[in-house]
Formats: structure tokens, sequence, C-alpha cells
């Protein structure tokens, strides 16, 4: 039997999006607490993760105001480690990660080698990294739609007009037209959709806002707009 599941999350934070995609593919019931990674509770550190990092999920009864966690529950955290966890407790109802020893040992090693390169050829022709959605598209995919909306909007240290230029690219180029494929089908998904909110509009210079909807308060990517700028500046003149 599975007991109470609560996760708190942050919507800007893609390693704390692996776990929600995981939580929602699973089909499990969860309470989600949104983390203001700007301004964190004082009792977050104490009572639910020593490192005050997202994602953390507090696991066992009673059910409790996420709020208050209760002390009598486990608490859990490292995204890889948590979407293996919500993987195993599915395993006999709903397999996020398929029972097959080579088949666990490409996901991890697909998620491995593409999280630390970017490797988009280790994808198979069609479908997903190993055949059906698994946990290796939860650590995935929230990267790709963050590098995504990064690449759209110009953000970034690189030079301005870069991230539209690579977009366009990554959009147009055949050779990436097994990419974009991939990239369509783990976005179109219900799990993502429910995770994944891009407002366009409300932000200067019509920029997207990412916005937590478990959150009192709203994270944004336009908001490193002047960071990157900074950065951009600093570059130039020390080239010059």
């Amino acid at each position: 039997m599975v007991e109470q599941i609560t996760l708190y999350s942050a919507k800007i934070c893609p390693w704390a999006h692996r776990t929600e995609l995981a939580l929602k593919e699973s089909g499990l019931d969860y309470k989600r607490f949104g983390v203001d990674l700007q301004n964190r509770p004082e009792w977050y550190a104490p009572k639910v993760d020593p490192a005050s990092k997202v994602p953390a999920l507090a696991y066992g009864v009673p059910d409790t105001d996420p709020a208050n966690p209760s002390p009598n529950s486990t608490k859990l955290a490292e995204s890889y480690v948590l979407i293996e966890f919500i993987a195993d407790l599915v395993s006999s109802t709903k397999p996020l990660l398929r029972s097959y020893p080579v088949a666990r040992a490409q996901a991890r090693f697909f998620v491995e080698t593409f999280t630390s390169k970017f490797a988009g050829n280790l994808l198979p022709a069609e479908g997903y990294a190993v055949g059906e959605w698994s946990i290796a598209e939860a650590a995935v995919t929230p990267f790709l739609a963050r590098a995504s909306v990064a690449l759209k909007n110009d953000l970034g240290a690189f030079d301005e007009g870069k991230g539209i230029k690579l977009w366009e690219t990554l959009q147009n180029d055949a050779k990436y037209a097994r990419f974009r494929k991939y990239l369509e089908d783990v976005t179109k998904r219900d799990s993502f959709k429910e995770t994944f909110f891009e407002v366009r509009g409300s932000c200067p210079a019509g920029r997207t806002l990412l916005v937590d909807a478990g959150s009192p308060s709203r994270t944004s990517l336009w908001g490193h707009t002047k960071r990157f700028s900074q950065l951009r500046a600093e570059r130039l003149a020390a080239s010059s």
C-alpha cells in the first residue's frame, strides 16, 4: 500500500520538475507544496531537507499540512533517487521503468549521457528512450523544455541573437528532425502539460513567464535577462 506523499517543488527548477512528471505519470495521489527558492520557509531545512533544496518528498503517515510536515514521515531528496523511488512504488501497477535488467541499464545510461552531454544521437529511431515512456523521459524533459524557452527568448550568456538563431536551426535543419519529434512527443503528454506553464504577454518585451500555481510567488525565466546581459557585456569588454 502506497502511503501519503507530499512533494516539495519549485516551478523554475528542472530537477524538481523531474519528480513531478514521474508522479503525474504514476497516477499516485500526492500533495504539492511550492517552495519559494528566494524566500524558503524557516521550517523547510530542519523539517524536510537539511540541504534546503528541491525536490524533496515526505512519505508516510500521518496526513498533515505540507507546511507542517510530521516528524514521523520519511523525508527523501535528490531528483533521480526520487523518480526511481516513485517507479518502485508503482512497479506492479504502472511500470515507469521496465523490469528487464538490460532495459533498466539502458534507461540509466540514456539519462547519464544525455544530461551530461546533451547527446540527441542516443535516441532510437522512434518512440521514447527505451520504448515506452519511462523515468528516462522524466529525467531529461525538464531540461529540454527550459532550453527551448531560453533559446526562443534568447536567454543566455551567449552573444545576443545566437539563442534565437540556434532555435531556428533546431526547428528547420533536417538533421534535427528526430530531436524535434522527440521533443514533440514528450511535451504533448498530459503529465507535461499539467506541470509546465508558459505565459506570454505579461512580461517585459513579451518574454515568457513560468508560473508556479502551487506557490504564492511567480517564478520567471525572463528575470535572468539582466544577469545574462551583464555577462555578455563583461565578455565583450574582456575581448576588446
